[in-house]
């Protein structure tokens, strides 16, 4: 019998265990209802249908959901359904669990960690924002010149400025700021501090507050990923960070990746609502950033952020339809600084948002700031410099020129698409190593937490070391012959147990499956052929690079070696390789401690080459090759080949 919905009929939903109630039209789509409410589930596939990332307990009540491939028979029959395939019928009581559930991890900093920790070399700190302090003459009859007038001459005689101009809004406040304090005031400007520090250029005062306040100068440095957003609260008069934190970037909850986010924008209401989640999921990190280090987000005077193009036009408000379609152009790859209030950003009201500045539609200003950070511009060494992501970006180079690409490597390498996948947040695993005899299983997480899932630099250890224990084949298949428990039949297929229900965090086994293997595969499949097809275009092989640098939002650490055992990295000397962690972040991070290098960041994406490997057969040849543990052939990595040669056999 066909359910009639009528969509008049109000219907109450009570989401657990965040305790939100919400009215829904009856025959609406529960996952749309769950992000109205501001329940943030998981939805790798943007509501297709395809991901499984979206399950729901249904607690009490009922709704319209056939059993998907995602979900297994038992799960069915436990009340468990994708949010995104459901339709409210009766009011309800849901239970979001903590796999499908987008997290927030933020962590305090060192208090020691400085400035003068960042790869890039001859700089200094110099900010693009600064405080000046000044006491200007009461105004009188014989001195009676407007407030401003009074200000700038201030300016000019006690920090050399020149070419003083203000804010609008400043001066609505600036007659009773000067005032409260006896003519004694702080004027934070948006200024060029010369190279010999003895004079501000061209400032623009963007506020004023009573008294001397230029002790207070914070920024917030942001990384806009794809699928998680990475921020810092930066004190900006001594170089330090004072609060790091990474979260799940809301937008998910429409699709894991660019492409999928971009066809969602051009839904009516799609762009904005895409907007909102982003700025909701920055806002959410500021706060928290806020709490721990006790400065108010109103007194964050400044914001650099640095995402992909598409992530980059999304957070701006700025349709991104035409990145997607042939010839495949941006709106900008410069986009002129903006009061980071206008777009919902909860910050200083005077504080401006500064963009890193990309390269072309699928080379955004993420590879840029990388480049940036780690001082790739300023060495002659020939220097590969890999940022391994949902969106990866490759560059070949050095300070005389640079050649860079992007490949699609989807969210693995982030905890995306695997089943017990999560960012890296405390009781990831992250650590891995196996008993050869035994085939047990020894782990370590994030924060020596109880694990809850599996990170994108764990993943990358769990497989090579099942790899080279002989559990897993090159194809990615469990040997099914050897003497374990570990190894058994599981709703997706054989699937190896890492930790046991009542070891967990989540009360349920963690394991990974076969699907999370062929899925890491294609992951670093893409990079590897994007490393080697760009390299190919400009002659040259792994052999020749003088240095590797590898960034990514794995975790704490990549093991280099075991990223080579899988196939992700080439074969070469490991001396040559430095990983520097969420390079993106870092070079926003020295782009708010240095104008100079925002300057850099302008210089670096005009000298980039792009090359388009979405149509290249190249290409897709050596991603073929590459779907192998480490690859088809085995000569090109030759130290894994090795190693596998001396394990038993099997047949």
């Amino acid at each position: 019998m066909m359910v009639k919905h009528t969509l008049d009929k109000k219907r109450n939903v009570h989401f657990n265990p965040d305790n939100i109630d919400v009215l829904a039209n009856e025959g609406a789509n529960l996952l749309e209802e769950a992000i109205r409410a501001g329940v943030h589930i998981a939805a790798s596939c943007g509501g297709a249908g395809v991901c499984g990332t979206c399950k729901v307990l249904i607690e009490s009540g009922k709704v319209a959901s056939n059993r998907t491939a995602q979900i297994s028979a038992d799960e069915y029959q436990q009340g468990i359904r994708q949010a995104c395939q459901s339709r409210i019928i009766t009011d309800l009581s849901v239970h979001v669990p903590l796999e499908s559930r987008l997290g927030t991890s933020v962590v305090s900093s060192e208090k020691n960690k400085s400035a003068t920790d960042i790869l890039a070399n001859n700089w200094k700190l110099n900010p693009p924002i600064r405080k000046c302090y000044v006491e200007l003459p009461p105004a009188t009859l014989d001195d009676n010149v407007c407030d401003f007038s009074r200000l700038v001459r201030a300016l000019k005689q006690q920090y050399h400025c020149d070419n003083i101009d203000i804010d609008f809004d400043v001066l609505k406040d600036l007659p009773l700021v000067l005032r409260k304090k006896d003519w004694r005031a702080t004027a934070t400007c948006l200024a060029r501090i010369d190279r010999d520090r003895t004079r501000i250029s061209s400032p623009t005062v963007i506020k004023i507050e009573p008294g001397d306040t230029s002790h207070r100068l914070y920024s917030l440095a942001l990384d806009i990923g794809t699928t998680t957003v990475c921020g810092q609260l930066l004190d900006l008069t001594r170089g330090q960070v004072i609060a790091e934190g990474i979260a799940y970037n809301k937008q998910i909850e429409c699709g894991s990746d660019v492409i999928t986010r971009i066809a969602y924008s051009q839904k009516p209401g799609g762009l904005r609502s895409l907007q909102q989640a982003v700025v909701t999921t920055i806002n959410e990190i500021n706060h928290e950033l806020s709490r721990q280090s006790g400065v108010s987000t109103r007194n964050i005077e400044h914001v650099t952020a640095a995402g992909n193009t598409i992530m980059t036009h999304i957070l701006f408000g700025l349709d991104p339809k035409f990145i997607r379609l042939a010839p495949y152009t941006p709106s900008a790859c410069f986009i002129p600084p903006v009061k980071a209030g206008s777009l919902g950003i909860k910050v200083g009201r005077h504080a401006y948002l500064f963009a890193i500045p990309a390269v072309a539609s699928y080379v955004g200003g993420d590879i840029v700031s990388g480049v940036v950070g780690t001082g790739m511009h300023q060495r002659k060494a020939l220097t590969l410099y890999m940022d391994i992501g949902t969106n990866g970006e490759i560059v070949i180079g050095n300070s005389d020129w640079m050649v860079t690409a992007s490949c699609s490597a989807g969210p693995a390498f982030e905890g995306g698409g695997i089943k017990h996948g999560i960012i890296a947040t405390e009781g990831a695993i992250e650590t891995f190593a196996i008993d050869p005899l035994s085939y047990e299983p020894e782990f370590g997480t994030i924060g020596r937490a109880r694990p809850k899932g599996i990170c994108g630099s764990g993943l990358i250890n769990i497989v090579a070391g099942l790899l080279e224990a002989g559990v897993v084949s090159r194809d990615g298949q469990f040997q099914t012959n050897i003497a374990t428990r570990r190894i058994r039949q599981g709703s997706d297929g054989l699937e190896y147990v890492l930790a046991w229900a009542p070891d967990t965090q989540i009360g349920r086994d963690i394991v990974i499956t076969e699907i999370d293997i062929d899925n890491l595969t294609r992951a670093k499949a893409a990079m590897y052929a994007g490393c080697r097809t760009l390299s190919e275009s400009v002659g040259v092989n792994s052999l020749d690079f003088e240095q590797v640098i590898i960034a990514g939002n794995f975790g704490s650490s990549l093991n280099i070696e075991k990223a080579i055992t899988v196939g992700l990295l080439p074969d070469i000397p490991r001396d040559r390789f430095l990983f520097v962690g969420n390079g993106s972040l870092l070079g926003a991070r020295l782009s708010s401690f240095s104008a100079d290098r925002l300057d850099d960041a302008l210089r670096v994406a005009g000298m980039m080459t792009n090359f388009e490997l979405s149509e290249n057969a190249d290409f897709m040849n050596n991603y073929t090759a590459a779907l192998f543990l480490p690859h088809t052939d085995i000569n090109e990595f030759p130290t894994v080949s090795n190693k596998l040669a001396r394990l038993p056999r099997t047949e």
